[in-house]
């Protein structure tokens, strides 16, 4: 009766163990690299997110605000804003190396470098990149925020002007700004409650909407 009761008992931790997986909470679930990483001299976050199968990550937070990209050798991006701007670029799973491959943007030097992303553990992404495959550095940048859910524009019926992802695209705020409300007005009625003050607004939401990662995807890939 014993060995009986404790085959039952492995049963149920077996059972118990692969629901764990299939859900998301074991090994199969926990290589994602989304949500909000703090680069290494801590300068800036980057926000990772996948975009149309692909890994993007832009700047979402600024130690110093207000930066442009002056070093970019495309004289039309010299005065666009940092914040919200695009550093990895279409980076695509490796199931092999476990790893995301793509490029990213160097903003001190205007440059493209050939990239890889990979995380070290659930709170610690690895990112490395070489010139013509060389020259190779990296350094590692610790989660401040997620993993993040899916966009709605993934979805492949999101193109209709009733989707969620149209009417997050017509309601985002353009990367670099951050949305305002009109003043009210400040009378009250008897016995009104005073409204709890609104959290600041995400001046950069969700990636995948921003102009310059939708158009990549729309056109099939970075140019």
């Amino acid at each position: 009766m014993r060995r009986l009761n404790y085959c039952r008992i492995l049963a149920t931790t077996s059972l118990v163990a692969a629901a764990l997986v299939t859900a998301g909470f074991g090994p199969a679930g926990a290589a994602d690299p989304t949500g909000d990483w703090l680069v290494a001299d801590g300068v800036a976050n980057i926000r990772v997110a996948e975009c149309n199968g692909a890994m993007w990550g832009v700047i979402s937070w600024e130690k110093v605000a207000g930066g442009v990209d002056r070093n970019n050798p495309d004289a039309s991006k010299k005065t666009r804003p940092t914040l919200g701007m695009p550093v990895l670029l279409e980076m695509k799973l490796n199931a092999e190396k476990e790893d995301w491959e793509g490029h990213v943007y160097n903003a001190k030097n205007g440059k493209l470098y050939e990239s890889s992303i990979k995380l070290a553990s659930p709170d610690q992404l690895e990112i490395e990149g070489c010139v013509l495959g060389f020259l190779c550095g990296g350094e590692t940048w610790t989660r401040v925020a997620g993993p993040i859910p899916s966009s709605p524009s993934n979805n492949p019926a999101s193109g209709s002007a009733n989707s969620p992802a149209h009417s997050a695209a017509k309601s985002a705020p353009k990367a670099g700004m951050a949305k305002t409300t009109s003043p009210k007005s400040s009378h009250k009625t008897t016995g009104q409650k005073t409204a709890a003050a609104a959290p600041p607004a995400d001046p950069v939401g969700d990636i995948c909407l921003l102009p310059e990662i939708a158009g990549a995807a729309h056109e099939g890939g970075l140019k």
